[in-house]
C-alpha cells in the first residue's frame, strides 16, 4: 500500500464510519451465565474449542484472517438469536464459515461444500451443510457482512500510516496473512531486539493477536473496533514515545467510550501475557565447539535452556558422547579416566519437548 495523502484519509475516514454503522446495527453475541451461554448447554470451554477448531479449518482450506473473523461473528450472533444444543455446534460453525467463505473467497479458493466436507474430515451430508445455510440466513434476515475485528485491524493500520507517516518504519505498509497458532509471532515483545521486520508485519501481528483473542469469551463483551483498537494501543507503546497522541486520534474518530476502551485494553494486555507465560521454556542442544581438541575427538553436546530473562547456567558438567544419547541408546561405560558418568537405562537425556500454544 502506498502512503495515502489527503484525499485517501478521507475516504478511510469514510470507510470507518460504515464500518462503525454496520458494528453498531448488527453486533450481537452470546451472553455466558454459570460457564454457559444463557438458555443453552454450550460451554464457555466448548464455545472456545469451536472457534479455535474454525482457526484450524480456516488455515486447512486457505482462507484469509477476514473469512475466519467473519465466521466467528456469523457464528456468535446466531447462537445469541436461537437456543442451539452442542450436538448441532460443529455444524453450526462449519457452515457459518462457509457462508463467510462465500462472501470473502474467490469461487475457485472456496470450491464445492462437499469438496469442504471431505477435506475437513467431517461427517456431515451436503443435504445438512445447505439446511443449515437456509436456518442461519433466515435467522440472521440474510444480513451477514458485518464489520469483524479484522476489519478495524485493517483500517486503523490505514489511518496510522495515513495520518502519522512518521510510524511507517515501525508498523509497516502491507496487511496481515493467515493465522497458525503453532508458528504464531503474535506474543513476540515490541522492541529494540524486534524493530527489523518485513513490510505488513506489524499488521499481521495485530490481525493474530485480534485472532487469538476472538477464542475469550470474556472479550465478547467488547465490540470488535473496541478490541482492535485495544490491540493496537499495546503495541504503540511499546513501538513509539508518541502513541499517546497517536492513540487518542484513533479513539476520536472511532468514537469509542473511553472507559470501557481502558477496561478492555487491560483484559486484553492480561489475556495475550496469559499465553505468552503459559509457553514452556523448551530445552534445545547447541553444539559446543570448545570441546573439540582436534578433528578426530568425537562431536560433544550439551543441553542449554532457554530462559526468559537470559540468565546463564553457569558450565555444564555432564556432556553425552555422539548423538546415540539423543535417542536413549545403550552406550558402555566410559573408561577410568574419564568423569564415570553414565545414563540410566532407557532415560533419555533430552528433555520433554513442548508444543506451542495454540
Amino acid at each position: 500500500m502506498k502512503n495515502p495523502g489527503a484525499v485517501e484519509g478521507r475516504r478511510l475516514a469514510v470507510l470507518l464510519e460504515a464500518a462503525l454503522l454496520r458494528e453498531d446495527r448488527l453486533w450481537k453475541v452470546p451472553v455466558f451465565k454459570n460457564g454457559c451461554i444463557q438458555g443453552a448447554d454450550i460451554s464457555s470451554s466448548q464455545h472456545r474449542d469451536m472457534i479455535l477448531w474454525l482457526g484450524e479449518m480456516n488455515r486447512l482450506f486457505q482462507f484469509c484472517p477476514e473469512t475466519f473473523a467473519l465466521g466467528v461473528c456469523v457464528l456468535n450472533r446466531l447462537l445469541s438469536s436461537v437456543k442451539a444444543q452442542p450436538k448441532y455446534l460443529k455444524c453450526i460453525a462449519f457452515t457459518s464459515l462457509v457462508l463467510a467463505a462465500k462472501i470473502n473467497e474467490e469461487d475457485e479458493v472456496i470450491g464445492s461444500v462437499r469438496d469442504l466436507v471431505l477435506q475437513s474430515g467431517c461427517n456431515f451430508s451436503t443435504a445438512e451443510i445447505l439446511r443449515m445455510e437456509r436456518i442461519i440466513l433466515d435467522k440472521l434476515h440474510w444480513d451477514l457482512y458485518t464489520a469483524t475485528p479484522v476489519d478495524f485491524i485493517h483500517i486503523f493500520h490505514a489511518l496510522l500510516v495515513s495520518g502519522h507517516p512518521h510510524l511507517i518504519p515501525s508498523i509497516g505498509l502491507g496487511s496481515g496473512v493467515s493465522w497458525d497458532p503453532a508458528t504464531d509471532p503474535a506474543l513476540l515483545p515490541a522492541g529494540p531486539g524486534h524493530q527489523k521486520r518485513p513490510p505488513g508485519f506489524q499488521a499481521a501481528l495485530w490481525t493474530r493477536q485480534v485472532q487469538h483473542c476472538m477464542a475469550c469469551h470474556q472479550l465478547w463483551q467488547f465490540k470488535g473496533s473496541t478490541l482492535a483498537l485495544a490491540i493496537i494501543t499495546l503495541e504503540l507503546e511499546a513501538l513509539t514515545a508518541d502513541w499517546f497522541s497517536v492513540f487518542t486520534d484513533l479513539l476520536k474518530k472511532a468514537q469509542i467510550d473511553s472507559s470501557e476502551f481502558i477496561h478492555c485494553k487491560e483484559m486484553v494486555d492480561e489475556y495475550l501475557h496469559s499465553l505468552e507465560f503459559s509457553l514452556p521454556a523448551n530445552a534445545v542442544y547447541i553444539f559446543d565447539s570448545a570441546q573439540i581438541q582436534d578433528e578426530e575427538q568425537s562431536q560433544l553436546l550439551r543441553p542449554a535452556r532457554r530462559e526468559r530473562g537470559g540468565g546463564q547456567q553457569g558450565d555444564c558438567d555432564e556432556y553425552y558422547d555422539g548423538f546415540r544419547c539423543l535417542y536413549n541408546e545403550e552406550t558402555s561405560p566410559g573408561p577410568e579416566g574419564n568423569d564415570g558418568v553414565s545414563l540410566q537405562k532407557n532415560v533419555s537425556p533430552c528433555p520433554p519437548l513442548h508444543p506451542a500454544v495454540n
